[in-house]
């Protein structure tokens, strides 16, 4: 299993290692995630998303609204993609840091560990994240975890993704 490249430890940084499993193999989950254009229609909460491919060197733009009385704005830098495996990129804007998602087969499926390494990259996001730890860690968790269920039930196992 990968993990983010040593970064910085910045205040109210959240690190966190998260595997999902599915029940198909790394090259379906892959052409999925590649498909950068149904994002949104996977993904109610994020409510901006502009986004050219899932290739090294690309920049997505994201707004993303957690069920929190704030929106979070950044960019997703992607600096390495080894297809159908594995991508790792920097995170900046109002959220900062890093992340590495790593595709392994596992059985008949596959198994897709995700590490991060992120921390609030403005005063407001800091200030939350220094007075209210378990609101930042909550809207941290809730997008990954709420995506993870969204991206099963809306990707893979739609007609068009199964």
């Amino acid at each position: 299993m990968s993990s983010p490249e040593a970064a910085p430890v910045l205040p109210g940084s959240i690190t966190t290692e998260h595997d999902y499993e599915f029940s198909v193999g790394c090259e379906e989950i892959w052409a999925l995630i590649s498909d950068v254009d149904a994002y949104r229609t996977w993904w109610p909460w994020l409510r901006a998303f502009d986004a050219h491919g899932f290739v090294a060197g690309d920049e997505w733009k994201c707004q993303v609204q957690p069920p929190l009385p704030y929106a979070v704005r950044f960019r997703v830098l992607i600096d390495h993609v080894a297809a159908p495996n594995e991508v790792r990129a920097r995170v900046e804007g109002d959220v900062i840091g890093t992340a590495v998602l790593v595709l392994e087969e596992q059985g008949e499926g596959c198994v897709a560990h995700l590490s991060s390494s992120l921390a609030p990259g403005n005063a407001t996001l800091r200030l939350v994240s220094r007075l209210a730890s378990p609101i930042a860690r909550f809207g941290h968790d809730w997008v990954l975890d709420s995506g993870a269920r969204q991206f099963v039930a809306r990707a893979v196992n739609s007609p068009a993704g199964a």
